[in-house]
């Protein structure tokens, strides 16, 4: 039999047995996820039909991968040279099931993480190998261990089969290899598109259920990350896999909101930009310091319906402006970044902090603040190259970047970085140094003491449980820490001149069976200081409504490209969020969600905040309702794209004068 199948399919055989061994990984690795999870996956649909739909995405990676080896075999499978082709399929199958291997053990991992397989944030940590395998040694050291030990053995087993096959393969004549060749090169099409319809089959194809999780085990983690990587190519037209909208009605169905009804938009090379006047009128415009606490979800406050591990925010929250529906746009620090910090909305690429065109000329609160006189600054406990934050920040408005390296003898240093306490510690001295100068200062510090591993000092907190390195007791460390920071703050001069806000980057870990979980994008937001009264805000709100609404509370009336709510001028309309969950973008609209997917119809839900339950609609959204969605995703990729996203020049001095003259 073997021999047969030798002489039948000649040079290609040794592909035929990786082929083979790939589909046997990847069916086996879905099989045990499902398993795994196997009250999710019949919670949404049969299982058999998924498995088999599974094999249709397995054959798709295969054929992917048989595409370099098949488009050479012409040239290199002759029968002269036959043993460099012999060696090149062992070690180009070798390849493909190593990084299958490794990749699908992996999986559980990131699943557990994530609460999806691995995507583009598998590739994009790939970028940070001290930090990723600090963090790895130090949370999940068996793990890793384990999965580098079955890995290596399932290789070196997997080798010893493909050197076998590759020497066991036998030359066709190069008359019947030419005629061969286009009926492989037409099954490996075949593989690759999967289907007949207009557009090849993708991850989107499979998304054939209501719980992102489910949807993600139908492909493999392989093809999921490859398709990530090929993604990566398209991010300046990423929101378009939703649909298109002529340049014109995205632009008036995106500004149609009632906060941006009296607004005059004359430029339509800046097409958000827009002058708005502060709520607030001061003397002199307030100092502001943004404490962008990392993975502080409602699940860790109590009166958000989480874990009572956040005391010190609970007593502060009674201080200042407290949303208690907030949402976060996304589910990484940087897109927090990019929404607090720049107003920026969601899309399906990476965030802007690490896209290329964003890296100058690109809007940030440091561009007001540095034309008003501010000194501008981001305080950072690790590395701030870390997710490109000080490229981004040092090319649009921020003058001073202190991270790790500038700190003055941290206590305690771990996988992340220093301490909160030691990250405020450098925070309180700096902004002395700003008060001192008796210039305005705005200063961003992002804190990442709540982060895997969750390392942080002993004797500061009660523990919430043992063992000590977890998020619950990590989360009221930072809490702790931050609590003893505003104390301190209360104290000196610089506090009746100073606008705070505490908000989150993000939650912890978003996951859920929904197909977006929306109660995993509640985050608290507190605004106080200064001459702020107590006081509740309800409706619907988003991170990029924080920076229109401080800007207008310090008193500062100017030109921004903002498009989000300001707060202090309208705390009674309707509220909505935007929210990015891997390839899934949704509008929410007080209770009402249209969820925009991947070449795919819209979906309706409604989401009950009290029960945090997300229930699909029986009928789909109007067509309106879907335009206005896509209209919100598509904004942004166009702002960026063209480069449309921050103030108009200012004229230089040289100019002016020449006009006077």
């Amino acid at each position: 039999m073997t021999k047969n199948l030798r002489r039948l399919f000649g040079p290609y055989y040794p592909l035929l047995v990786m082929s083979v061994l790939m589909l046997l990984v990847m069916s086996a690795s879905r099989t045990g996820l499902f398993i795994w999870q196997y009250e999710r996956v019949v919670a949404v649909a049969a299982v058999w039909p998924l498995l088999l739909q599974g094999v249709r995405a397995d054959l798709i990676m295969v054929g992917l991968w048989l595409i370099v080896p098949v488009l050479l075999a012409p040239l290199f499978a002759r029968s002269s040279g036959f043993n460099g082709w012999r060696w090149f399929c062992y070690g180009w199958a070798l390849l493909g099931l190593a990084a299958v291997i490794f990749i699908e053990l992996s999986s559980p991992q990131f699943i557990l993480q994530y609460d999806i397989r691995p995507n583009r944030l598998y590739i994009e940590y790939l970028k940070y190998p001290k930090e990723v395998f600090s963090t790895l040694w130090q949370g999940f050291r068996a793990m890793l261990l384990g999965g580098i030990a079955v890995s290596a053995v399932l290789v070196w087993l997997v080798s010893k089969l493909l050197a076998k096959t590759s020497l066991a393969a036998v030359p066709y004549r190069d008359s019947i290899l030419w005629f061969s060749w286009p009926l492989v090169v037409v099954i490996v099409f075949a593989m690759v598109r999967s289907t007949t319809e207009h557009r090849p089959a993708n991850p989107a194809f499979f998304a054939v259920t209501s719980d992102a999780l489910v949807n993600s085990l139908v492909i493999s983690s392989p093809y999921s990350v490859l398709y990530a990587v090929y993604s990566l190519r398209h991010e300046a037209n990423s929101s378009e896999i939703y649909g298109k909208l002529s340049t014109d009605e995205m632009l008036q169905l995106a500004l149609d909101w009632p906060w941006l009804k009296q607004a005059t938009f004359n430029n339509p090379q800046l097409p958000t930009l827009h002058y708005r006047q502060a709520s607030v009128k001061r003397a002199k415009p307030l100092n502001l310091v943004i404490i962008l606490e990392e993975s502080l979800g409602a699940t860790f406050v109590a009166s958000l319906g989480g874990i009572a591990v956040t005391p010190e925010l609970e007593q502060l929250k009674q201080q200042g402006w407290w949303f208690e529906q907030l949402y976060a746009t996304g589910t990484r620090s940087v897109r927090g970044i990019e929404a607090v910090v720049s107003g920026f909305m969601p899309t399906p690429a990476q965030s802007v902090v690490k896209l290329s065109l964003a890296q100058q000329n690109f809007y940030t609160l440091g561009s007001t603040l540095l034309q008003q006189g501010y000194n501008t600054s981001f305080i950072y406990g690790g590395e701030a190259h870390f997710d490109n934050m000080r490229s981004f920040f040092t090319g649009n408005g921020i003058k001073q970047v202190i991270d790790l390296p500038q700190m003055d003898k941290p206590v305690f240093v771990g996988s992340w970085g220093a301490s909160d306490e030691d990250l405020f510690t450098a925070t309180a001295k700096h902004l002395d140094d700003m008060h001192r100068q008796q210039k305005p200062f705005f200063s961003l510090v992002f804190s990442s003491s709540n982060h895997t591993p969750f390392e942080f000092p002993d004797g500061r907190i009660a523990l919430q449980e043992q063992p000590k390195q977890t998020v619950n007791n990590a989360v009221k460390y930072a809490d702790y820490a931050l609590g003893q920071f505003i104390a301190h703050a209360k104290l000196q001069p610089y506090w009746q001149d100073t606008l705070f806000l505490i908000v989150a980057d993000h939650d912890n870990r978003v996951y859920g069976n929904n197909v977006v979980p929306v109660e995993k994008f509640h985050i608290p937001g507190l605004i106080l200081g200064v001459d702020l009264q107590a006081k509740r805000i309800a409706p619907v709100a988003s991170q990029i409504d924080l920076a229109p609404t401080l800007l207008s509370l310090m008193g500062i009336s100017t030109e921004t490209p903002l498009t989000g709510r300001d707060f202090s001028a309208d705390d009674s309309s309707p509220g909505r969020a935007m929210m990015q969950f891997d390839q899934y973008f949704a509008l929410m609209e007080e209770r009402q969600l249209t969820i925009l997917r991947p070449q795919q119809a819209a979906v309706g839900a409604v989401y009950d905040p009290i029960s945090k339950q997300l229930t699909l609609s029986t009928q789909a959204p109007s067509a309106q309702q879907a335009k206005r969605a896509l209209a919100q995703v598509l904004l942004p990729s166009y702002l960026y794209r063209k480069q449309q996203y921050h103030l108009a020049e200012q004229p230089s001095k040289v100019s002016v004068t020449l006009k006077l003259l």
